[in-house]
C-alpha cells in the first residue's frame, strides 16, 4: 500500500506538480495552497502536525497516486476543508476560484450541525468530481491511521468501509488503494466497540 507523505510543504510539491501538470494548473494550485494556509492559520491535525500537510498529502494522492489532472478537482482538494473549518464562505471560494471549485468543496463539506454519517451517506448523490475530492481527502486521513488512538482507529475504519469504499468503486486506482488498505486494517473489525 503506497503512502503519500513526501509533500509536507509547497517547496516539496512544486517540482513534482510541475512535471505532471500544465503550468497554469500549478499556478492555480500555488494560489489555492497560499489561500488555504492563510485561512487555516495555525490549525493542526489531530496528530499535532500542521494542517497544510494534510492538504498537500491529499493533493499528492490525487496527482501522484490517482493521476488526476482536472484543475478544478485539484484546487478543490487543496481547499476541501475551508468551508467546514474556517470562516471562509462558498461565495469567497466562488469569487476567488470559480463556481465549480466552490460547488465541489460544498459537496464534501459537512453541514453545520449535521450528522457526519448523514453527510457521508449523502455523497452517493455527489457528482463524480466531488467524489474524487472526498476520496483523496480520505486516503490522506487513513493512510497513517495507526497514529491515532485505537477507539478513533476503529470508528474511522468502520466509517471508511461503510461510506467511502463504496464511492471508490467508480475509480479503479482508489478502489485498489482502499482494497489494500482494508486488507491491512481488517483486524480492526474484531476490536471491541
Amino acid at each position: 500500500m503506497e503512502i503519500f507523505t513526501s509533500w509536507p510543504s509547497w517547496a516539496h510539491a512544486q517540482g513534482p506538480l510541475g512535471a505532471a501538470l500544465p503550468a497554469t494548473t500549478v499556478d492555480a494550485l500555488r494560489d489555492a495552497v497560499a489561500f488555504a494556509r492563510r485561512k487555516h492559520g495555525v490549525q493542526q491535525r489531530p496528530t499535532g502536525r500542521p494542517y497544510q500537510e494534510h492538504l498537500l498529502e491529499a493533493l499528492e494522492v490525487a496527482v501522484s497516486g490517482a493521476k488526476l489532472s482536472d484543475r478544478d478537482v485539484l484546487v478543490a482538494i487543496v481547499l476541501h476543508d475551508v468551508l467546514e473549518d474556517t470562516s471562509c464562505t462558498e461565495g469567497d471560494l466562488a469569487r476567488r476560484f470559480g463556481p465549480e471549485v466552490a460547488a465541489l468543496v460544498r459537496w464534501v463539506t459537512k453541514p453545520a450541525g449535521g450528522a457526519k454519517a448523514d453527510h457521508l451517506a449523502s455523497l452517493v448523490k455527489a457528482p463524480p468530481r466531488a467524489v474524487l475530492v472526498k476520496l483523496a481527502d480520505r486516503v490522506s486521513n487513513v493512510q497513517e491511521l495507526q497514529r491515532m488512538p485505537w477507539r478513533f482507529q476503529r470508528r474511522y475504519y468502520l466509517e471508511t468501509v461503510a461510506y467511502i469504499m463504496p464511492l471508490a468503486g467508480t475509480h479503479p486506482w482508489f478502489a485498489r488503494w482502499f482494497g489494500e488498505w482494508r486488507a491491512r486494517w481488517r483486524r480492526v473489525e474484531r476490536w471491541p466497540a
